[in-house]
């Protein structure tokens, strides 16, 4: 055995035996009497650590999930045991009838007019409606009772913060508009200061870079609305309380939508060159071409693999981030399941300093991923009105 390896193993060793004093310090200091407990043994005590680690990281896991999904009630704290939510409308339309309530009649498993959110299965966390045996000239339809999902047009916690955000970005953008008319010719100040910058940098950035300096126009209010959008989103989804915490680009279905708004914008703008370049790719052989059409093939491929890249690549990397976050935070409560003193000990000297760090990180992933997302489908803008050479 080398040198190397040695020294390897001594710091190993030294890691896991500091780690094993604090825990065992730490212990001493919660449970005085823990060693006058003759009658259990080191594997049972063992056994009850674990159990205590392996409740407390379910409990972390279902509180991130519940996190990151969308819900039907907007969950601000918890006191004493007592959930303190706020309840939003719940819209059913089922076997021709509208159903019109408020979330909180479906709370904590209550049914409401035979509805009541699934907690288990395929329809886990779906409004679903109790049938039961149906008669029809004295035959049984339903021989046992089942559940069958209505259509459900609900205000939920995701589209309750994408409304908040898009009254927030009409407000912001009318009061600079107005600014800018009545300060014409005059330096900007206030809001106009801070976002005049940031829309010179999409439109020379990406617009124009991207599409060119003839065509750029058009796609301006989109791309715009887009880049703040998606900005606006990522950084209310960072902030702990009420209207932030919803995990709105971090929900496929929100990302999808934005992505399909790229793609059909796209391809409506593409040209007769760009479609040409798809179906009769010049500088091909025309054997790639006729009679199996490899390279269209190939190439529409291409062009919907396209906003599925868009909506993945936001949606991924926003979940990660929320996800990595909650389970730093997560550490304190799992180890503090087992020792107050060691779940302090991690929150102080992992747990807390690791988070700050992913917030300033999930601060400038909120950014790249907005200019990502803009820049992308600009990218695409201009492949589709680019001209022949």
């Amino acid at each position: 055995m080398n040198r190397q390896a040695i020294l390897k193993r001594v710091k190993a060793l030294f890691v896991v035996s500091v780690f094993a004093i604090l825990v065992l310090l730490s212990a001493m200091a919660g449970s005085p009497g823990i060693f006058a407990q003759h009658h259990k043994s080191l594997h049972e005590e063992f056994e009850e650590v674990a159990e205590i680690v392996d409740e407390g990281e379910k409990d972390a896991g279902r509180m991130i999930i519940e996190h990151l999904i969308d819900s039907h009630e907007w969950h601000l704290w918890t006191y004493k045991g007592h959930h303190v939510s706020i309840p939003l409308p719940v819209i059913l339309f089922h076997k021709g009838e509208w159903h019109f309530f408020w979330s909180n009649k479906l709370a904590h498993g209550h049914h409401h007019k035979g509805f009541y959110i699934s907690k288990e299965g395929d329809d886990k966390g779906k409004i679903v409606r109790v049938v039961r045996d149906d008669m029809l000239d004295d035959e049984i339809i339903h021989a046992e009772t089942y559940v069958e999902r209505p259509v459900d047009l609900s205000i939920t916690k995701n589209v309750l913060a994408i409304f908040i955000s898009c009254i927030l970005l009409v407000v912001i953008f009318s009061s600079v508009a107005r600014a800018y008319r009545q300060r014409a010719g005059q330096a900007p100040k206030g809001l106009q200061s801070l976002l005049e910058p940031i829309i010179l940098f999409v439109r020379d950035d990406i617009a124009k870079s991207s599409i060119g300096e003839k065509k750029y126009e058009r796609y301006m209010p989109f791309l715009l609305t887009l880049f703040f959008f998606i900005l606006l989103n990522n950084l209310l989804g960072l902030v702990p309380f009420f209207p932030g915490g919803a995990n709105v680009t971090g929900n496929i279905a929100v990302t999808g939508v934005l992505a399909m708004f790229t793609f059909l914008t796209t391809l409506v703008s593409g040209n007769k060159n760009y479609w040409k370049h798809i179906f009769n790719t010049p500088g091909v052989p025309w054997w790639l071409k006729f009679p199996l059409p490899l390279m269209p093939i190939v190439e529409v491929v291409g062009m919907l693999t396209k906003p599925f890249v868009l909506m993945i690549r936001l949606f991924a990397n926003i979940t990660a981030g929320h996800t990595i976050l909650l389970g730093f935070i997560s550490l304190i409560f799992i180890f503090g399941n087992i020792n107050a003193y060691v779940g302090m000990g991690v929150g102080i000297g992992f747990a807390v300093p690791f988070a700050l760090f992913i917030s300033l990180l999930e601060l400038l992933v909120a950014f790249i991923q907005a200019y990502v997302f803009t820049f992308l489908s600009a990218l695409y803008f201009g492949m589709a009105v680019q001209e022949s050479h």
